[in-house]
C-alpha cells in the first residue's frame, strides 16, 4: 500500500515536470521581456524543487522507491541527477536482489566476485551482460544454427574456458537427448 502511494506521488511529479517542460517551450518561443524572465526564473526554481523531491522525502522512502526499480530503471535513475546518482551508488543493497537474480546463471562468477570484495553494484556490472548471453546459450537458443554467420553479434561476449565448458556440456546433453528421442520415434 505504501509503495503504491509513493509510486502515485512519483507519477504526479513526472506529470508536473512534463507540464513545466511544455510551458518552458512555449515561453522560449515568445518575445523575451522582464515578465517572461521572471517567469523563467520561477520555472527554474520549480524545476530545481522537482529535482530535489527525493531530498525532501525521508531517506527511507527514497530508498524504498529505488528498491522497487528493475535494473534498467535503476541505472537510468542514477543518471538523472547527481543526488540520485549518489543515493543509488552509495546504497549497495539496492543492487543485491538484481545480482542474486543473475546468480542463477552465473553462480561461480558472482560468488568469485563477492569473495574478491566487489560490491553488489560492481558485481552486477561485471556480470549482467554475461548472464544474458550465457542464459541464452544454456537454454539452447543458439543450438540449431546452421553456421557461425547466423550468430547475432550481441551474443559474442568474452567468457572464460569454464563458462564455455558449461555451455558445451549443455549442448551435448541437448544433442544426446535429441538423439535418444529420434531413436525412439
Amino acid at each position: 500500500m505504501e509503495a503504491t502511494v509513493v509510486l502515485i506521488t512519483c507519477e504526479l511529479t513526472l506529470l508536473k515536470h512534463q507540464t513545466m517542460q511544455k510551458n518552458s517551450k512555449k515561453s522560449s518561443n515568445s518575445r523575451v521581456s522582464d515578465i517572461e524572465l521572471n517567469s523563467v526564473d520561477a520555472e527554474k526554481e520549480n524545476k530545481e524543487s522537482l529535482n530535489n523531491l527525493f531530498e525532501l522525502l525521508p531517506r527511507e522512502i527514497s530508498l524504498q522507491i529505488f528498491s522497487l526499480l528493475d535494473v534498467q530503471s535503476l541505472c537510468r535513475a542514477s543518471m538523472t541527477c547527481r543526488s540520485w546518482n549518489c543515493t543509488i551508488t552509495k546504497n549497495d543493497f539496492l543492487w543485491e536482489p538484481h545480482c542474486l537474480a543473475i546468480r542463477a546463471v552465473c553462480k561461480r562468477e558472482i560468488d568469485d566476485d563477492r569473495k574478491s570484495g566487489y560490491s553488489w553494484m560492481d558485481t552486477l556490472q561485471r556480470n549482467y551482460q554475461k548472464s544474458k548471453v550465457k542464459f541464452n546459450w544454456l537454454s539452447g537458443r543458439y543450438s540449431n544454427l546452421s553456421s557461425s554467420v547466423s550468430l547475432p553479434e550481441k551474443i559474442m561476449y568474452p567468457m572464460d574456458a569454464e563458462t564455455w565448458g558449461e555451455i558445451l556440456e549443455a549442448e551435448l546433453k541437448r544433442y544426446a537427448e535429441k538423439s535418444r528421442t529420434d531413436l525412439i520415434t
